[in-house]
């Protein structure tokens, strides 16, 4: 789970202005924090399989989300894609 801290930290990184607290871009990169912790989780519980279907709930959410920025804006896409560290 993410603490508070860490989720202001995300979302101040990737506000457009000062006053975004949900744009795509902030969700995709809450998104892509949840997912790297529970694959770490799953280094040491590999049979959690509850928990593996809660992963792929948010893989694909994440993949829906990435698609819509895309689709509005091609730039922006590449820009958090390589500021996350996802894809190539």
């Amino acid at each position: 789970m993410i603490s508070k801290e860490q989720k202001t930290k995300i979302v101040k990184e990737n506000q457009a202005h000062p006053t975004d607290s949900g744009s795509p871009d902030i969700q995709v990169a809450l998104l892509t924090e949840r997912i790297n912790l529970l694959i770490k989780h799953f280094d040491s519980h590999k049979k959690d399989f509850h928990s593996k279907t809660g992963l792929m709930k948010q893989v694909g959410q994440r993949k829906r989300l990435l698609e819509y920025i895309k689709k509005k804006d091609v730039g922006r896409y590449e820009k958090l894609i390589q500021k996350l560290g996802l894809r190539k």
